[in-house]
């Protein structure tokens, strides 16, 4: 079984914020692969499904963003689950927006979901770290985090929420590499050539020929008598 954690505030007057994009992804994925009704259990909303035969949980906290770990332990001990099990969508400063990166274990850098995480299970969880990009000065992070997504970034983050509708089972699975694959394919896609090269174009840098321009022949008719016979 597994445990997908995201992290975020609750209430609509956060909904849009770049620290809700870890609800953002569990509902992206509850609406792909049809997870059940969300209902509230362990301080969160919580909704059940199947990825390719695995069961897996979505929890998103309702705590606020500081208290994230309450919930995720009270699931944990129900389901008496390892935080070997427990996948955290969180967004990352330190990632270019539209990026996304795996990884297991680590520091929090700061995050305030992440502490409250660390507090409670330890730092041996999964994570999946959601590009928001960098406001450029640490005095202006919080306000940053907790604005909405311009409109000119709804297209990189409809193309994450895509791609890692795509890429969800293979999570589940365990499979991180197809899983950022799978994210990548949708947030950037491999370009297509719509014209095939000639086979007999000739080379950029080839010089081209030049034609021999004939010399005079200079030779008396005598001289030109003899080479014939030579």
């Amino acid at each position: 079984m597994n445990l997908f954690v995201g992290l975020g505030n609750p209430g609509g007057k956060y909904a849009g914020n770049r620290h809700n994009i870890g609800f953002m992804a569990l509902d992206a994925i509850a609406s792909d692969h049809g997870f059940g009704p969300w209902k509230s259990k362990f301080q969160a909303e919580l909704s059940e499904g199947m990825l390719r035969g695995e069961k897996v949980l979505l929890l998103k906290p309702q705590t606020f963003m500081n208290l994230s770990g309450q919930s995720v332990g009270e699931a944990m001990r129900f389901y008496k689950l390892t935080p070997g099990d427990v996948t955290v969508f969180h967004d990352e400063l330190d990632l270019a927006p539209g990026k996304l990166r795996c990884k297991t274990g680590g520091g929090h850098a700061g995050h305030n979901g992440l502490r409250s995480i660390h507090q409670h299970i330890g730092p041996d969880y999964h994570r999946v770290r959601l590009g928001i990009g960098h406001p450029g000065h640490k005095d202006k992070v919080a306000p940053y985090v907790l604005s909405d997504f311009a409109k000119a970034e709804q297209g990189w983050l409809d193309d994450m929420m895509r791609g890692i509708g795509d890429g969800a089972a293979d999570l589940a699975a365990g499979d991180t590499g197809k899983f950022m694959n799978a994210v990548a394919l949708r947030t950037a896609p491999p370009r297509s050539s719509t014209t095939k090269p000639k086979a007999e174009a000739k080379s950029a840098t080839a010089p081209e020929a030049v034609p021999e321009t004939p010399t005079e022949d200079t030779r008396s008719p005598l001289q030109r008598l003899a080479d014939k016979f030579r």
